[in-house]
């Protein structure tokens, strides 16, 4: 058993899909989109004699602000079903070797097992990881079973929900699947206005052509647009892998929301990934928090309505190589966290003075 880097992306792939652990950020070619997140990828993998895969992490080479130092990031990793197994030893240990090379200070990782995993959170504190309370990836994610019949799906929704399917309809929405360059600039250029509508981040449109290019092979990327009198007024772009399907990006114009094109493309994106034979629906990040006037509260409560049920993942946790710099680095995120709940809470008081319930 010996860990290398690895190149065969469907043996990846194929590992990463039938793994408990399978996630769309732990996929071979989310490791290609690096350089649009302003940072580098390795792909490492434990092999046993028979050159199977066994372990994988696809890790993520950062740059701590401000202290200019090297960490390594895995999103959702590392990839094996037992923890506690050599493999995870093999692979640890060849990622300390690259953290010498390279001068990282720590393994930040993220597993893709559900919050209080005991047999994970035993084998990480054995192996000498600390938990990290300041996730960089959102813990909290709602997750729709898809496995029922359609008619069962819809009947788990709540009852507004089915009538604004129906309503888009109705009102003469479509939805067709979109196909090329000027689709995927029609779907950017809205989802521009999405972002500046509701104050979000969103990265050039060459980030987007790149995830719809990677994931072409084998139908696993989709965009679908919804049109009204000939016009696109809103869009998703859909990722699976396995038997999970992803809501990666939404997008809506600020012309004809009324007519509900978001809830009736919800329901084209879980037929395509029922049709491709996933389980489940994963709407992605809800807050932390479900309190009303939070922060993202409203997404919370638009996916909900779909039925499902939230998943929490396991904490962040660390291996620290460089004591001394990642001291450094916990105090200057300390500050920077009380700094974001500081904004946080003049941004809520301000609200609610033009509310009228302050």
């Amino acid at each position: 058993m010996k860990a290398r880097i690895i190149t065969d992306r469907r043996q990846w792939n194929d590992f990463v899909a039938a793994s408990v652990c399978c996630n769309i950020t732990q996929s071979y070619e989310w490791g290609e989109l690096a350089p649009h997140l302003g940072t580098e990828a390795m792909h490492i993998g434990v092999v046993d004699d028979e050159g199977n895969l066994c372990a994988a992490m696809l890790l993520f080479i950062n740059r701590a602000p401000i202290l200019h130092r090297i960490y390594f990031y895995a999103v959702r990793g590392p990839v094996i079903d037992d923890p506690d197994s050599p493999a995870m030893t093999v692979l640890l240990n060849f990622v300390k070797a690259e953290a010498r090379k390279r001068g990282a200070f720590m393994l930040k990782i993220e597993p893709s097992v559900p919050d209080g995993e005991k047999r994970w959170l035993t084998a990480l504190q054995k192996k000498g990881f600390r938990p990290n309370p300041y996730a960089v990836h959102v813990r909290n994610e709602w997750i729709l079973d898809i496995r029922p019949g359609e008619k069962d799906i819809l009947a788990g929704m709540k009852e507004k929900w089915r009538y604004n399917i129906r309503l888009a309809g109705r009102k003469g929405v479509t939805v067709r699947r979109g196909q090329g360059q000027v689709d995927l600039d029609t779907f950017y250029n809205i989802y521009q206005t999405t972002s500046e509508r509701d104050q979000f981040f969103i990265h050039s449109k060459a980030h987007y052509e790149d995830v719809m290019r990677l994931y072409s092979e084998g139908d696993r990327a989709a965009l679908f647009l919804a049109e009204y009198e000939g016009q696109a007024i809103a869009g998703i772009i859909m990722l699976r892998l396995g038997k999970w399907s992803w809501y990666m990006y939404g997008a809506s114009s600020n012309e004809y929301r009324n007519l509900m094109p978001n809830h009736l493309l919800q329901w084209y994106g879980m037929q395509w990934a029922k049709s491709h034979g996933c389980w489940y629906y994963n709407f992605r990040g809800i807050p932390d928090i479900l309190e009303e006037g939070r922060e993202l509260y409203g997404v919370y409560i638009f996916k909900r309505g779909f039925g499902g049920y939230p998943m929490r993942f396991l904490e962040t946790h660390d291996f620290v190589y460089q004591p001394l710099i990642y001291g450094l680095y916990m105090r200057l995120l300390e500050l920077k966290r009380k700094r974001d709940e500081k904004r946080r809470k003049k941004i809520e008081e301000e609200r609610g003075r033009v509310d009228g319930t302050l």
